[in-house]
């Protein structure tokens, strides 16, 4: 009696376990919660296994089930808020969120993906073709177009009919280089468009997309200031690197910035402050936690 309960019990357990998770009532917080632990065990091997190839299938993974997850029912009311490795960024309205991740392929080889999910329901899949991209800050792109990253900050601005949102993201780009850029989401006819004319750096010359590129060997600052009402970045100086990999760029204390003036431009302030700090300072890491350089030994 005891083993045909034990034999019928199994049964059942492999039905269940054969059914595809959008067949388990989508709508039911547990299949939400079923998918969020199997992305973060996506997450954990795309950010951590030594081998390409499983990293490169943790990211076919983790695109699919995203989208099956965030097309189900009520998908947008689910946080994912214990979701690591993928980050997930609101603006101010909440009327949409973007999740973002990065692939490590090779060290001259940073992919990204993502996706843009609307309250009204509506799901845009990013895909990234910043490698073809020859002039990022004056480019209009799109969700099927687009310039890779991952975001850490949004910030809202305007009115309802003119409003944009500034996407702060940060791009592994090459071995010894990184970048971080401002990207500028508009909604046309309710579609999304990455890229907007909105910097103004200097007489005639208007950007759609900060981007700011520097040396690997050093953090810096590219995001909103609430008390200063402005984004804040390091001024960058060029210098050759210390590997022999040519000119790049090092924070040198000094600090410029975007102002948002009346008509909707945010204006270049070459110089925020008269002092200049002895060294930079280094704000939280974006992805990169660690304790070694960029050749793997220990700092001293």
């Amino acid at each position: 009696m005891i083993s045909r309960l034990i034999q019928s019990f199994i049964c059942a357990f492999l039905t269940i376990s054969a059914v595809p998770l959008a067949a388990q009532a989508p709508q039911d917080v547990t299949y939400f919660e079923m998918v969020e632990d199997s992305l973060s065990g996506l997450a954990k091997t795309l950010l951590r296994d030594s081998l390409a190839e499983h990293r490169l299938k943790a990211g076919t993974e983790i695109k699919n089930l995203l989208q099956e997850a965030l097309s189900a029912e009520y998908a947008f009311q689910y946080p994912f808020s214990g979701l690591r490795g993928i980050s997930i960024q609101y603006p101010q309205d909440s009327t949409f969120r973007i999740f973002t991740w990065q692939l490590y392929v090779s060290e001259n080889d940073y992919r990204y993906g993502g996706f843009l999910q609307h309250s009204s329901g509506s799901v845009y899949p990013l895909e990234d073709h910043s490698a073809e991209v020859r002039m990022p800050e004056y480019e209009v792109m799109s969700p099927d177009y687009w310039y890779g990253t991952v975001y850490y900050n949004i910030k809202q601005t305007g009115k309802k009919r003119d409003r944009h949102y500034l996407l702060f993201g940060y791009d592994g780009y090459e071995l010894f280089r990184k970048r971080k850029l401002i990207d500028v989401l508009v909604f046309k006819d309710g579609e999304p468009r990455f890229g907007a004319p909105v910097f103004q750096h200097g007489p005639g010359k208007v950007k759609h997309r900060v981007v700011r590129e520097y040396s690997a060997e050093v953090s810096t600052r590219l995001n909103y200031d609430d008390v200063l009402e402005m984004i804040m970045f390091d001024h960058l100086i060029g210098q050759n690197g210390p590997h022999g990999e040519g000119l790049t760029y090092y924070p040198d204390g000094s600090y410029e910035a975007y102002k948002l003036e009346k008509d909707g431009k945010w204006v270049h302030v070459e110089k925020v402050f008269d002092q200049v700090s002895e060294e930079a300072p280094r704000p939280s890491p974006i992805l990169d936690n660690r304790k070694k350089d960029i050749f793997g030994r220990g700092n001293q």
